[in-house]
């Protein structure tokens, strides 16, 4: 069955790339873990799977080969399961699981901005492109499936977290949204912000922030 499920993939993903020196920038996990890939029908697929925060896509390896599962199949997912982690989708988008709670549903999208060199200038300086072009030149090429980047490029990680509470999706990127998420608990939030320094880059601190919200 993980043979002819690999095959499917395959045969209908995005880009094939050898493996290259290891430098998952990147990438969510340091290096490809062992994974299953859990379909609506029940059916339970192995493979060695990693998240790629610059095409936003579940890739998986298959003999040092990096694909990205297809559009075909996504629909199909139930859950990804990679490492202890849990990814389901949400928006159309691959999102990681950190609260999953009756009436409090917390969930991270992971994404990266990609910085290109800068181009020269005039008077000795330098200009830089648009991440938009950086993005679409790497994936003309088929690079943003490598394990490594170019080393001209910088990559800087970030992501949004998604609050299902009350049966309401809503997204946050800083504390400002998330505030005005709790504006019925106003000074319940304020209190909690004043006591601790909530950073929007540590999932731990944003989880501890929500379940507090939720049992108060």
């Amino acid at each position: 069955m993980k043979h002819k499920f690999l095959l499917f993939l395959l045969s209908i993903g995005i880009s094939l790339h050898a493996q290259e020196t290891i430098s998952l920038s990147h990438y969510v996990f340091p290096d490809f873990q062992p994974g299953v890939v859990l379909l609506k029908n029940g059916v339970r697929n192995n493979a060695k799977l990693n998240y790629n925060a610059a095409s936003e896509e579940m890739v998986f390896d298959e003999n040092g080969k990096m694909l990205a599962i297809g559009d075909a199949v996504l629909p199909q997912i139930d859950t990804v399961f990679v490492s202890n982690e849990k990814f389901i989708r949400v928006n159309n988008k691959f999102v990681k699981i950190i609260i999953d709670e009756p009436e409090t549903d917390l969930f991270i999208e992971y994404k990266c901005r990609l910085i290109p060199p800068g181009k020269p200038a005039a008077y000795g300086g330098t200009s830089q492109t648009s991440s938009t072009t950086s993005y679409s030149s790497i994936m003309s090429d088929g690079k943003v499936y490598s394990l490594k980047l170019p080393d001209d490029y910088k990559i800087k990680p970030y992501h949004v977290f998604w609050l299902n509470r009350n049966g309401k999706l809503q997204s946050f990127s800083n504390i400002s949204q998330l505030k005005r998420i709790y504006r019925d608990k106003k000074k319940l939030i304020d209190d909690y912000l004043k006591k601790n320094d909530v950073k929007i880059n540590d999932e731990k601190s944003v989880r501890d922030a929500i379940t507090y919200m939720a049992n108060n």
